[in-house]
């Protein structure tokens, strides 16, 4: 599989995709929600236009919740190398040149606008980050005109008949960074592009700027969108004080509990201006000491933290420690050892990407050799079997020992500044529920 073929269904990559998705899906992400599959229709040629934050998690997000084998479009600088470019392109990815790459290079994109005709009258699916580049902030960026002139053009290649789609897809992450969070996709309702053809036929650059403004509308209603960026961090901060234990809601997820809030904070901007200031402020307070007592949201939640529920907590984990410590081998081989890589990297966008990556080569590469080990050393087979499986499981029940461990400790810690009657802690405390009336009488 190349360039030359790449619209071409391949038997290989499609085993790859089912190895790397189940490690995507179901291990990487503790939870994967997807809303608006009925939206894509096979027969169509489609473009989708995902909103760009989390570097390749953003296209992987794409594929690993489509059913087909879609082709991608990214940065020619990356395709330098033949011997990377030609990986590139067996994972269904082609170059985009721009200025920056070389005035001279920018005619290597016919080739590339030829092979996206091929895609496109396929029915592979085309994904194209109409943003351009990643920013790990909840906002939509202005878009590129790219997207809207290969659709139109393409369609003009073939004498408008192709009626391409754009399908606008909202991608949000619960934290762009961290192992075992929740990923959500919600692919919207598609743009037809042929609505916009007299118009192109006319003044083709009206016709890109109306559809680019129509595309950025409709991907605005499938994520998370902070317009302001004056309160950007108390806005995007209180979405976890308030939803935060909505995460992995499955019938209204958290996405659309977010996009609820801020819709209101916006009008009570516009209204009531002391409120919303109020609201921010407090926002960035909670926020801030929280930080300082070492205590978490779902902590502040919580009207009671009875002493002796604390210790029976505490008993039973110390009760099931063993199997704490035989899990986080597991742990420290899959997701504490790349984290020794990803720590020194600038763009922090990348570190999803490549603790994604490394975890799952090292798991490419160990886990076949555990299992040989284990059937070689232990007998019978079902037993060897029995203790391969146990290791991802344990790991499992390791890691969410940690997140109980850590609320049975904040208990604890909330238990002692109540009996100390800390003035932070109160002050905390009331801040916490201020903020909390105020958020429920605009809901």
């Amino acid at each position: 599989m190349g360039r030359k073929n790449i619209e071409e269904y391949s038997v290989g990559y499609s085993i790859l995709k089912g190895i790397f998705g189940f490690w995507h899906n179901n291990v990487y992400y503790r939870k994967v929600i997807v809303l608006g599959r009925e939206n894509i229709n096979p027969e169509d040629h489609i473009i989708y236009a995902p909103n760009h934050q989390n570097a390749l998690m953003d296209a992987l997000a794409v594929l690993f919740t489509n059913k087909g084998q879609p082709i991608f479009l990214a940065r020619a600088d990356i395709f330098r190398k033949k011997f990377i470019a030609s990986i590139l392109y067996y994972f269904k990815m082609l170059p985009v040149y721009r200025i920056r790459d070389g005035f001279s290079t920018l005619k290597e994109n016919d080739e590339t606008f030829s092979k996206t005709i091929d895609v496109i009258r396929n029915r592979n699916g085309l994904v194209i980050l109409p943003e351009g580049d990643h920013a790990g902030f909840r906002r939509l960026r202005q878009l590129k005109k790219g997207i809207c002139r290969i659709a139109f053009q393409a369609d003009e290649a073939e004498g408008f008949n192709l009626k391409i789609k754009i399908i606008p897809v909202g991608l949000e992450f619960t934290h762009y960074s961290r192992f075992r969070q929740v990923l959500t996709v919600v692919y919207g309702k598609p743009i037809d592009t042929s609505q916009y053809h007299d118009l192109y036929r006319e003044s083709p650059e009206k016709a890109l700027i109306e559809l680019r403004n129509r595309l950025s509308s409709e991907m605005k209603k499938l994520m998370v969108h902070i317009d302001s960026q004056e309160d950007y961090e108390a806005i995007d901060e209180l979405r976890t004080m308030i939803n935060g234990r909505f995460s992995d809601n499955i019938r209204l997820p958290k996405l659309f509990r977010d996009r609820i809030l801020i819709e209101k904070l916006n009008k009570l901007k516009s209204n009531i201006q002391s409120v919303y200031q109020r609201i921010c402020s407090l926002s960035t307070q909670i926020k801030d000491k929280s930080k300082e007592l070492n205590l978490d949201y779902r902590l502040l939640e919580k009207k009671k933290h009875p002493f002796l529920w604390l210790v029976a907590g505490m008993l039973g984990m110390i009760l099931t420690l063993p199997l704490f410590i035989y899990g986080s081998i597991f742990n420290i081989i899959f997701i504490y050892l790349p984290d020794i890589k990803i720590r020194k990297m600038k763009d922090i966008q990348f570190q999803s990407t490549f603790r994604y990556g490394i975890s799952l080569a090292i798991a490419l590469v160990l886990l076949p050799l555990i299992l040989i080990l284990l059937l070689v050393s232990v007998s019978p087979w079902w037993l060897a079997l029995l203790a391969f499986i146990s290791l991802p499981l344990s790991g499992l029940f390791a890691w969410n020992y940690v997140l109980v461990f850590k609320r049975i400790a904040g208990g604890f810690r909330i238990w002692k500044y109540r009996r100390e009657e800390r003035k932070d802690y109160i002050d905390l405390k009331r801040n916490y529920e201020e903020l909390r009336t105020l958020i429920t009488q605009l809901t």
